[in-house]
């Protein structure tokens, strides 16, 4: 692609405007990908200048979440680092029964940020049903920036390929058989809220007990991550957990956040 394309400028005002909207941070590293997402849309759109989409995405916010969501990369699977789920069932969940039974609330509150196409809220849920019994129970609300994912979310629906990683009695009980691939039982989508969201803007949660934001924060610079990361700890209970990708860290943030390291895998807490 030349620059005739994208030039140097253009690259700069499409950064600096996909920052202050989302806090995704495109370097000239990956350059190459916004070049290549924006052609895909001008193509699409039958439009032939990208000053001439920028103009548009500026004041048609339902185009700009259109591509917000054509530039986010959504790889994931169901039971995605099966660490963290080993952490969750051995020490996270017993650690807030214990913490919360004396207080009589009864329920864990769980936030997957960044759900993608919902495949770690749905694990969440099928692992939080087998663990919990009555008067326990569990809320998941599940939020991602592109409506494209969320959909799919919502749909429950995931191909043949798409379903590797599940335990077969997980598979047996918590989906059905359907022409092509797997749905999930209606009983289970009905213990997750999908919502769209910007992780940019408050979330409006509090009292969360358990966050997941994995393979997120790695696309935002510093200042966007630290505003993040408050945000999260400004919605989260006074002892409560968050889970970060691997490859993600909160080392040399100033935050209140303790580092957890157990047998199972590392994650961080929130307790004061």
């Amino acid at each position: 692609m030349d620059e005739v394309f994208f030039s140097d400028a253009d690259f700069e005002t499409y950064r600096n405007f996909i920052y202050n909207e989302s806090g995704i941070h495109f370097t000239a590293t990956n350059r190459s990908i916004l070049e290549s997402r924006l052609k895909e849309k001008l193509r699409e759109k039958k439009i032939a200048a990208v000053k001439e989409y920028y103009g548009i995405i500026t004041r048609d916010k339902e185009e700009l979440k259109e591509f917000l969501d054509s530039i986010t990369t959504n790889l994931t699977r169901f039971f995605r680092n099966q660490a963290h789920f080993d952490a969750l069932e051995h020490h996270v969940i017993p650690e807030l029964m214990k913490i919360k039974q004396p207080t009589g609330n009864t329920t864990i509150k769980v936030w997957s940020a960044g759900c993608s196409t919902g495949e770690e809220p749905y694990t969440i849920a099928m692992l939080l049903s087998e663990i919990l019994r009555p008067p326990w129970k569990f809320t998941i609300t599940a939020s991602d920036i592109s409506l494209k994912c969320l959909m799919t979310s919502k749909e429950g629906f995931y191909s043949d390929a798409r379903i590797t990683g599940i335990p077969s009695a997980y598979l047996q009980k918590y989906f059905d058989k359907v022409e092509g691939g797997y749905k999930v039982h209606a009983d289970l989508m009905s213990k997750i809220r999908f919502d769209y969201h910007n992780l940019k803007n408050d979330s409006g949660q509090h009292g969360l007990d358990i966050v997941f934001c994995r393979n997120v924060i790695i696309y935002f610079d510093e200042a966007a991550q630290q505003a993040v990361i408050n945000r999260f700890w400004d919605a989260m209970a006074p002892k409560s957990f968050l889970f970060i990708g691997h490859s993600e860290s909160l080392f040399g943030m100033d935050t209140k956040f303790e580092f957890v390291k157990t047998q199972w895998a590392t994650f961080y807490r929130k307790y004061i």
